[in-house]
């Protein structure tokens, strides 16, 4: 499998258990010709910019690792061009969803900033 569909499946996990835990998906994949995000969900008027991370194992470390603050800097810029374009200005947070295993069921979210 590779790292295209291996990601689509990390995120559609994440996707399903967001849903579960009471969040509206918003977004998947949402892009623009500078900037990207994995998913966008909304719970409780709170908008979530979603970094989803996958490794199979922790050889090449966490996937938290790999929010560097350079790639978090990429997520703030992506949710004020999407506040701005959707016209929102109420809350958002940012939040990292680390995902390992081959069976992408275990997760780890944590809120960033």
């Amino acid at each position: 499998m590779n790292s295209t569909t291996t990601g689509q499946r990390a995120e559609g996990s994440v996707a399903e258990r967001l849903t579960l835990f009471g969040y509206e998906i918003v977004a998947q994949n949402w892009k623009t010709k500078v900037c990207e995000v994995d998913i966008i969900a909304k719970k409780d008027g709170i908008i979530y910019f979603t970094e989803v991370k996958y490794r199979r194992g922790t050889a090449q470390g966490s996937g938290f690792e790999y929010i560097t603050p350079k790639k978090l800097n990429q997520i703030k810029f992506a949710a004020r061009i999407w506040c701005k374009e959707n016209g929102w200005d109420g809350d958002y947070r940012i939040l990292g969803v680390e995902v390992s295993g081959d069976d992408y069921e275990q997760m780890e979210l944590l809120e960033i900033d």
